[in-house]
């Protein structure tokens, strides 16, 4: 259900106004403030030199410590937010766990092996970094796109964990199935790769690992202490800002790490981009209506689709990297991965806003003012 102590309505708007116009400024012009930082850190990346050697200089795990910054700064209040007593009520529905199972682990990455061959059949350094991109299932971003969309908190919180376990089990053997494996059974070329486990790992307790148990104690410290009217009536709208400047600042050092790959090859990043387009289209169109099959109602339905949709850029970057090298095609494929799914990703935050109203009629958990970062 729509949590109104982290809505924010415009003054003078009423229920029958559109969602988005009932938005607040910062929110309803989120991708412009997002094409912004792109635009951005593209700029820095082309024309300030050295800058890039700067921003590597120090990592955490194979990440740049500024990027690290930012997503932390990003996931932290988001799973402040998240009503940790009430995860009993998602993990008992088998529904919506089956379901993200299936689509994130078998559907997904199969569907980007699929397109990466059949749009990218001559370029194999750029078809393999789609492939890593296809096997990284979402921890980070997901939670910015599930909250705007006024998703379900919980069940994001726990599909994203959910995913992180499978992600340090699955990755591994299924980058071996799909470069492999697979292509020697169809007579495809094959692809030798050997990803590093402890990679994996770092990323998911760092990027996962240290905002959720922050915001878990956030939570628990704050209602035990001030009460929980208080923590979410006072303390949330508070920090609730700092998930939109951590996801600006992080696409501002992404692209400013990666810009110059990005500006001096732009037909490479057109033909990258078309079957990543067609994969968030496909992913989310089908995991939507999937939810929608299954009658798990709008807020599970938004957080399944997104979920399934997004991908782990930030591992798959890091393992294209550490794998192929910082100059190779297949760590170009994982760099436009952001720039596409960024910009796809919020559109189709906006898409799931007016579908909500049109498609789920007497829904509850259908939002009647529209999640705000800002206070």
């Amino acid at each position: 259900m729509s949590d109104p102590v982290s809505e924010t309505v415009r003054p003078g708007t009423d229920v029958d106004t559109p969602v988005l116009a009932r938005l607040s400024t910062l929110d309803r012009f989120l991708p412009v403030w997002i094409v912004a930082a792109m635009a951005l850190g593209l700029l820095l990346g082309r024309f300030v030199p050295g800058l890039d050697t700067a921003l590597e200089a120090v990592t955490v795990g194979d990440v740049s410590l500024p990027i690290a910054i930012g997503l932390l700064l990003m996931m932290y209040p988001v799973l402040a937010k998240v009503r940790y007593s009430e995860l009993d009520r998602v993990t008992g529905d088998r529904r919506l766990l089956l379901a993200s199972l299936g689509l994130n682990w078998v559907l997904g990455p199969a569907l980007m092996f699929a397109l990466a061959w059949l749009l990218l059949p001559d370029l194999p350094e750029y078809r393999t970094g789609l492939v890593i991109v296809g096997l990284a299932r979402c921890i980070a971003m997901v939670l910015i796109w599930n909250d705007l969309s006024c998703g379900d908190r919980e069940a994001a919180a726990v599909l994203v964990a959910i995913n992180s376990v499978f992600q340090i089990l699955a990755f591994a053997a299924l980058g071996w199935f799909y470069l492999q494996v697979l292509p020697g059974w169809l007579g495809l070329s094959t692809t030798s790769a050997e990803f590093s486990v402890w990679a994996i790992v770092v990323s998911v307790l760092v990027f996962l690992g240290i905002p959720l148990v922050a915001g878990f104690a956030t939570r628990t410290i704050g209602e035990r202490t001030r009460g929980r009217d208080w923590y979410e009536g006072r303390f949330l709208p508070r920090i609730g800002p700092l998930a939109l400047y951590g996801l600006l600042f992080t696409i501002v050092m992404l692209f400013a790490l990666q810009g110059g790959a990005i500006t001096s090859q732009p037909w490479d990043v057109v033909r990258i981009a078309v079957p990543l387009l067609a994969y968030f289209a496909l992913m989310f169109g089908g995991s939507f209506l999937l939810g929608m099959r299954l009658r798990l109602g709008y807020a599970k339905t938004a957080t399944l689709a997104f979920t399934a949709a997004g991908n782990n850029f930030e591992l798959a970057i890091a393992v294209a990297i550490g794998t192929f090298g910082v100059t190779s095609g297949q760590a170009l494929a994982g760099v436009v991965g952001p720039l596409i799914e960024v910009p796809v990703l919020v559109a189709l935050v906006y898409v799931s806003l007016r579908a909500a109203r049109r498609w789920f009629p007497g829904d509850p958990t259908v939002p009647t003012t529209p999640r705000s970062t800002t206070p």
